[in-house]
Formats: C-alpha cells, structure tokens, sequence
C-alpha cells in the first residue's frame, strides 16, 4: 500500500518562507495529478495547488504569486514553495495523489503537516 509523508512544515514569521515536500513510499506509475490542501478547524478543507501529470499548476486565488507547486517524478516527491506567508496561511496542509490502478482511479492522503504564521 503506497503511502504518502509530508515535511517541511514548521513555525515561521510573516513574510517569510516555508517548502513542503511529499513523499510518495514507492513510485506511482499512472499519477493524474496530485494536489496540495490545506485544513484549519472549524473550516472546510480547501485546495490550494494542483499539479498534473503533464506538468500543469493551477492554485486558489488566496495565493497565487506566492505559492509554487513542483513534482520531481525521479524521487517520488511534490514540493510546495510558499513565499511572503501571512497569518491566513496558517492550517495544516495536506497533499493528495490521484492515480490509476488497474483500470480503476484511486486516490490518497498524506497525513498533514502544520504550517503556522506567527509573529
């Protein structure tokens, strides 16, 4: 069963800058994409960057120009490179695999990881 680890996550100022990694436990032959989320309590999870097997990125508005999504393939990892944070961006992020299997579309979550913007 491949499971997926998130890193990266810590305690950081406004303004400053955070990457995330996500590891996947083996290599995911038929990724469609892959997505980071991201969850605070009391709030609904929310997708923050997607990434698409052909290299594609999409983000929520909130942080675009600020936030970066990138996969390196070869070591089974997804980065998000989050510059000028703000206290908004504090939440747990999570990230999501979607693949196909034998036919069939699976998905699977990491664990989180906490990010929180503080002075």
């Amino acid at each position: 069963q491949v499971q997926l680890v998130e890193s990266g996550g810590g305690l950081v100022q406004p303004g400053g800058s955070l990457r995330l990694s996500c590891v996947a436990s083996r290599s995911i032959s038929s990724i469609n994409y892959m997505e980071w989320y991201r969850q605070t309590p009391g709030k609904q999870r929310e997708l923050v960057a997607t990434i698409t097997i052909g290299g594609s990125t999409n983000y929520v508005d909130s942080v675009k120009d600020r936030f970066t999504v990138s996969r390196d393939a070869a070591k089974n990892t997804m980065y998000l490179q989050m510059n000028d944070l703000k206290p908004e961006d504090t939440a747990v992020y999570v990230c999501y695999c979607n693949y196909r299997l034998l036919g069939i579309n699976r998905y699977i979550w990491g664990q989180g990881t906490q990010v929180t913007v503080s002075s």
